[in-house]
């Protein structure tokens, strides 16, 4: 395993050794982890390994696929990423991708360019062995790992309950992340229907992408989640299956939620690209109720500016000031006109 040992703060970031629940003291490598659940096992107990690996290269996801038979496909998903969350099978291995969220705090809904930031965690149960890649500096499982290893009574249940962890952990997140969107949804749809403020659409639009990268990470979960119950029986306990029937609760009815907001938001620019409308159609009617009044003054100044010899009231001494006080009545009346109609 020498490719791991270089970098190993930034890759390999735990391998624990657990026996009956309990982890084994001391630092592991994977293979000498391997060994040392191999020793446990032909003593007669349960024993497995869990890796927590962080944004591996390719020779170093290569080195850890060699220690725990890794199929060559999940290696490649592992390594680049950008997977949409899936569960697949490879012989008496189960490769979970689970998208990872993350609420990025902000002022106002106007004003961010990200809401929600998303990672990866992509995680490889076999019998005795769990390797997780994580993708992202916000999907840390730190909190997990030390959850788990104070409670060796679930840890007992096998690699899977591991599994059921992180998953729980991750979905749990979702929930977290789609109740501070509402609070934002709330927020954007309070400023689109103030009265006397003009409807800015980006903001809704910006916040409807966030939720649609929401949607993507959670969504695509559910059947996941049910393949779990009903494909994997003779890979997944049954009291494992109790747990993630719990999170697929809870998946479920996140990505309700978030489903909910998607309609909430497409009725939103509905109704915000229709006020605009309405705000453009009253603009234009200003426009042209006030071209209309300027129209009145323009016209009479053109036409006593033909310079012509022969014209009413040319020679007169008040010409000029009936003509003024002619432009402003006619003004005047047609803007109470128009302000009575409510064009201005």
């Amino acid at each position: 395993m020498t490719a791991l040992r270089g970098p190993v703060p930034r890759v390999l970031v735990d391998c624990g050794v657990y026996d009956g629940g309990d982890r084994v003291p001391g630092d592991f490598t994977p293979a000498g982890a391997m060994a040392k659940v191999r020793e446990i096992e032909a003593s007669g107990r349960d024993g497995f390994v869990w890796v927590g690996l962080h944004e591996p290269d390719e020779s170093q996801m290569q080195a850890v696929a060699a220690t725990f038979d890794l199929h060559e496909l999940t290696v490649e998903d592992a390594v680049h990423a950008h997977q949409r969350p899936k569960l697949e099978r490879y012989d008496e291995t189960l490769f979970l991708v689970l998208k990872t969220v993350n609420y990025v705090p902000h002022e106002s809904v106007g004003l961010p360019r990200q809401i929600v930031e998303t990672g990866e965690i992509m995680i490889f149960v076999g019998k005795n062995f769990v390797v997780t890649v994580r993708h992202g500096e916000h999907s840390g499982l730190s909190e997990v790992r030390k959850r788990m290893d104070a409670d060796p009574e679930h840890l007992r249940l096998g690699p899977y309950a591991v599994m059921h962890a992180i998953a729980d952990y991750v979905v749990d997140r979702y929930v977290e992340v789609t109740n501070l969107m509402e609070t934002d949804i709330d927020a954007i749809e309070e400023v689109a229907f103030a009265p006397g403020t003009r409807t800015d659409v980006e903001p809704i639009y910006q916040i409807k992408r966030e939720v649609v990268e929401l949607r993507r990470a959670v969504a695509p979960l559910s059947i996941p989640f049910q393949r779990m119950q009903t494909d994997y029986k003779d890979l997944i306990s049954k009291e494992v299956r109790r747990y993630l029937r719990d999170v697929a609760d809870h998946q479920i009815r996140a990505a309700e939620q978030i489903a909910s907001y998607d309609e909430m938001l497409s009725s939103l620019v509905q109704a915000a690209l229709a006020r605009v409308g309405m705000q453009q159609n009253t603009d234009m009617r200003k426009m042209s109720a006030w071209a209309g009044i300027i129209a009145v003054p323009t016209m009479i100044a053109g036409i006593y500016g033909m310079n012509f010899d022969h014209m009413p009231a040319l020679h007169w001494t008040f010409s000029y000031p009936t003509v003024l006080l002619g432009m402003a009545g006619i003004s005047t009346v047609l803007y109470r006109a128009f302000r009575r109609n409510g064009w201005l």
